[in-house]
């Protein structure tokens, strides 16, 4: 883990402004890879480092509008707190995936107009205490990251494979149904 990452964990900081919760996952859901490294969750949406993509951030979303359940969001973590500086919480760098630059400008635009002084306050906390500035261009760092990207070394569990219906590569021992 980074050194930016042990402090962002450190600070006084209701994470969930932000919309990344602190709390256990009790229940994984199907598409969250095996080794994932928690960061936090929104709803559903896990948001983890996978140690085979080393300092990638990625977001995790079984109800995805994507192609894809798993994603890279930035390249580090640094990159991530800078995404969250410039969109005021993760929730709009995680919507990006299936957005085009108008949908992201106007998702921009109302999450803006429903930040509360609470979250306009963690955001300006982690800036001040982590010492980075706001991504210039977020929609197209979060494209940038996610074209071409290569996510054949996600460890999933057997069960991603029969909720997709993708082949698994390890094969399966559950048995055929009559």
């Amino acid at each position: 883990m980074s050194a930016a990452y042990e402090k962002y964990m450190a600070l006084p900081i209701d994470k969930g402004l932000l919309c990344l919760k602190q709390e256990d996952i009790a229940t994984p859901y199907f598409c969250y890879p095996v080794n994932a490294e928690p960061i936090g969750v929104e709803g559903c949406i896990l948001y983890c480092f996978l140690p085979e993509y080393g300092d990638l951030v990625f977001a995790c979303n079984p109800e995805s509008c994507a192609d894809q359940n798993v994603y890279p969001l930035a390249a580090s973590f640094e990159d991530f707190i800078r995404l969250i500086l410039a969109c005021g919480t993760v929730n709009p760098v995680e919507q990006i995936v299936w957005m085009d630059q108008r949908q992201f400008e106007e998702h921009m635009a109302n999450e803006a107009k429903g930040l509360t002084k609470e979250q306009k306050a963690a955001v300006q906390q982690l800036q001040r205490e982590l010492g980075l500035l706001p991504m210039e261009n977020p929609f197209e760092y979060v494209k940038a990251m996610q074209k071409d990207f290569d996510g054949s070394n996600i460890q999933y569990s057997d069960e991603y494979f029969e909720v997709t219906g993708i082949e698994n590569p390890r094969g399966t021992d559950i048995p055929d149904q009559p």
